[in-house]
């Protein structure tokens, strides 16, 4: 799967701003990383290839930006599509993702991310609104959210 996929899938699911894709794009990657790998020294299979830089609002990753930063704070319209070629497993992890944080809203999914350790650790000596590029680590992401599930 390509994070393109996933966005137009979670964009086929409702419309939303550019920040509620950006941390619902995060939240499947990491839990992909949980799902579909078994230990932290051995992540081979992810849900789809990016990396999220931890910045002022949460983790971002910066070419879906980019691509949506036009939006501003204006939802992103519904995309209608169906057509989706996801294995069993892919679809599973979009799935539970959705059921999970989809319901919040952008600003919800933010200050969620701001308690969790993977985006804490990359913001570690950076003022509150300083820029950053610094990129939240694939083990970061495993090794906490696989604690969650404890």
């Amino acid at each position: 799967m390509k994070i393109e996929e996933a966005r137009d899938w979670l964009l086929s699911k409702e419309a939303m701003t550019p920040k509620k894709l950006q941390k619902m794009l995060y939240y499947c990657y990491a839990w992909g990383l949980v799902f579909l790998n078994e230990e932290a020294d051995a992540l081979e299979h992810k849900l789809f290839e990016a990396d999220f830089e931890a910045w002022v609002h949460g983790p971002v990753h910066r070419e879906t930006y980019i691509q949506y930063k036009q939006y501003g704070f204006l939802k992103i319209p519904q995309v209608d599509t169906h057509d989706f070629s996801f294995s069993e497993e892919e679809l599973d992890v979009l799935n539970q993702v959705y059921d999970v944080y989809g319901g919040y809203s952008a600003n919800e999914l933010e200050s969620m991310t701001h308690q969790e350790e993977p985006w804490l650790e990359q913001r570690k000596g950076l003022e509150e609104y300083e820029g950053t590029d610094r990129v939240i680590s694939d083990k970061s992401m495993f090794c906490y959210y696989v604690k969650q599930l404890a």
